[in-house]
């Protein structure tokens, strides 16, 4: 990476101490971001074992509050936030016009002090678009505020998280259910959002504050961790470790030209309100979808890339893959693909051109890491 392509990439409040620390960096969504410190795999089995923490700060931000930011964000989400009581979060998407998502993201329904208020935390590739597209729509009397570019985001994950975070809250954050948030003093810190969610399928938290306070967060967290055995963890373990549980990863499973349907997110996808492209999507649920998102291991010697074809038993292609990795809890090849409905039964087999060569699978349930 040149240093003119360095300067041109967004920094993260931490990006400093990452360096210091003898991250590889590399660009990632406009950041400069850290891919690894030890190697991917001592991290990912830290996250699962321990706990290991995520400069996430490269996610976006925005508020959303008024008389009409629930009507707002009914219309512009496929999810159901009419349920959502406060403290609590939701995973949804963003339908665009055409039958794909614009993104995939996270609904808070918030509250701090007199401020009601809904906190939308989406992909950091997709921030201006995904701007973009909710002012578009809205049309009611709501406020909309991109709080992005101030905040930071630390995701603590793995078993032992409660255990390294829990004596920094006066709260009790070890009995907070899943998809639960709160405002809360975070001592020798200050004022952070904390809530029990996370990419990685380990348990853990996601804390947000304002940037100035995000070295401060990191140093203490990495000092209460230590008898835990807390790692610093990049992305790409973010990613093998995401992909054990199937999570859609927005550029890769899931994008402009796939429908919720296809992806197999109708469980967010909410036809009991009206919201953008509903009755189009409504109609492909209710007349099937030609193709399907399935989990598959490869039986044979190899590893599944983004964009291998899917091919049948005379090559011809019948899919791709969206996502692929060697499973480092599972120690053999995983991935995600779209492939015609007649393939996508949990036990079919399914061949994937790695290099020319037509390696063997078979579609799985999800997760692939089977937990408790």
């Amino acid at each position: 990476m040149s240093d003119a392509t360095a300067t041109a990439l967004k920094k993260t409040a931490l990006t400093h101490v990452h360096e210091a620390l003898g991250a590889k960096m590399v660009p990632f969504a406009g950041y400069l971001m850290p891919v690894q410190y030890t190697g991917v795999i001592d991290e990912h089995v830290n996250v699962r074992t321990h706990v290991g923490m995520f400069d996430v700060s490269h996610m976006g931000e925005f508020i959303v509050r008024g008389p009409g930011a629930l009507d707002l964000i009914q219309k512009v989400m496929s999810n159901d936030a009419s349920k959502l009581e406060v403290g609590k979060v939701q995973y949804s998407c963003l339908p665009n016009t055409e039958g794909g998502i614009v993104d995939d993201l996270l609904v808070y329904r918030m509250q701090h002090k007199e401020d009601h208020h809904y906190v939308l935390v989406v992909n950091a590739s997709n921030i201006e678009k995904d701007w973009n597209w909710i002012n578009s729509l809205n049309t009611f009397d709501a406020q909309l505020e991109n709080i992005s570019d101030h905040m930071s985001l630390l995701a603590v994950q793995g078993p032992k998280a409660v255990d390294t975070l829990k004596g920094f809250f006066a709260e009790d954050i070890a009995s907070m259910p899943y998809y639960t948030a709160l405002y809360a003093e975070m001592k020798g810190v200050g004022l952070v959002l904390i809530s029990a969610t996370g990419y990685t399928g380990a348990g853990g938290f996601e804390v947000y504050m304002p940037n100035p306070l995000a070295e401060k967060a990191w140093n203490a967290i990495m000092e209460a961790g230590k008898p835990h055995g807390i790692k610093a963890t990049g992305l790409a373990a973010r990613d093998t470790l995401r992909l054990e549980m199937g999570f859609c990863l927005y550029g890769n499973d899931i994008d402009d030209s796939t429908s919720p349907i296809e992806a197999g997110l109708g469980w967010i996808t909410k036809f009991t309100k009206d919201f953008t492209n509903s009755a189009a999507l409504k109609a492909q649920k209710e007349a099937g979808v030609k193709r399907k998102l399935v989990a598959f291991e490869l039986l044979d010697r190899g590893i599944p890339r983004h964009d291998h074809p899917v091919v049948d038993a005379v090559g011809t292609v019948i899919g791709k893959v969206t996502s692929g990795t060697m499973s480092p809890s599972l120690n053999k090849p995983i991935g995600l693909a779209y492939v015609p409905t007649a393939n996508a039964a949990v036990g079919s087999d399914i061949l994937i051109d790695v290099r020319g060569k037509h390696l063997k699978g078979v579609v799985v349930k999800l997760p692939f890491l089977q937990q408790g």
